[in-house]
């Protein structure tokens, strides 16, 4: 991007961590099932090109997501690097249990912010998920743990369409208040744009739930994750889900397709001048060289227009 030049907006911060999913929320959604040294090549690979944060996996029950099966082996080969945070998804407490059997120092929950999306992802209602996300967190910051908490159907839901502002809000300082360090708000379904992504943020605000604690993962399902994510950064967001080469979507929502792929924020925030530590060149080698171990193109803009693939 540096060869184009850098021009700064007023307003936007001058740093953002990327929280890098295609690991985790990108290969979940995918048909193919890789092996497990492709899986620890793309984590280090991701690593090389300057992430610091890289969701590596899944404790999802195989018989959910057979694509992560191979959870143990996986965080087993990976060579960890100091500095770098690996976090891993859990969905109770045996999926904790495995995750403190391996070393793990990050975790992740999925919760809804919809009752129709709590009873089809975890066979819960809103308030029992809380219920069973309780004792999952406590444990996990008991044993020193950081925990963050998605919260997806943030903007809109397939089944029940618009979701209020104020139930959002409360759902998610509920799950705050259980302990967990970071809220991702989750675009499940890709709907969300800028104007309503404001609205949530300065909502959440007035509950006073810090936005240093505010993470957004944007959809791109109509093509609105990039202007969403500005808009997030102009009220003070400073964490950034992405997948590189725009891998992923939700297993569980199938109107929902690709997450924002890591490279074209990247572009766009270099063009900002914003920092993120992450070398876009070797990012895009890597995520032309998943596009290949997937047997398809990149879905990604910036990744078909530098390398072709």
């Amino acid at each position: 991007m540096a060869e184009y030049g850098t021009i700064g907006l007023a307003g936007l911060p001058t740093r953002v961590t990327i929280c890098e999913v295609g690991p985790r929320d990108g290969l979940q959604n995918e048909s193919a099932v890789l092996p497990a040294e492709v899986k620890v090549e793309f984590i280090e690979r991701l690593v090389a090109a300057g992430h610091t944060v890289v969701e590596s996996t899944s404790f999802v029950h195989p018989k959910w997501v057979p694509q992560l099966a191979d959870a143990e082996e996986v965080l087993d080969r990976v060579r960890r690097v100091a500095g770098v945070r690996y976090p891993v998804l859990v969905p109770n407490e045996r999926g904790l249990d495995r995750a403190l059997e391996r070393g793990v120092t990050d975790i992740a929950v999925f919760g809804s912010a919809t009752e129709t999306f709590a009873a089809r992802n975890l066979n819960r209602s809103l308030d029992s998920q809380l219920e069973m996300f309780a004792p999952v967190v406590a444990r996990a910051r008991q044993a020193g743990l950081t925990v963050r908490t998605y919260l997806s159907m943030s903007f809109g839901d397939p089944w029940e369409g618009e979701v209020p502002i104020p139930q959002v809000v409360s759902v998610a300082g509920r799950m705050m208040a259980l302990g967990c360090s970071e809220l991702s708000l989750g675009d499940t379904i890709g709907v969300a744009t800028p104007g309503r992504v404001v609205a949530l943020l300065e909502a959440l605000r007035a509950a006073e739930i810090p936005v240093e604690r505010i993470a957004v993962h944007f959809h791109d399902t109509y093509g609105q994750a990039l202007a969403n994510t500005l808009a997030a950064l102009s009220r003070g967001v400073t964490t950034v889900d992405a997948s590189a080469g725009g891998l992923g979507g939700c297993p569980y929502a199938k109107s929902a397709t690709g997450n924002l792929a890591t490279e074209d924020l990247v572009w766009q925030l270099d063009g900002l001048g914003i920092e993120t530590g992450i070398d876009l060149g070797k990012l895009v080698e890597t995520s032309a060289w998943m596009a290949e171990q997937l047997g398809r193109p990149s879905p990604s803009r910036v990744v078909r227009a530098i390398s072709g693939g």
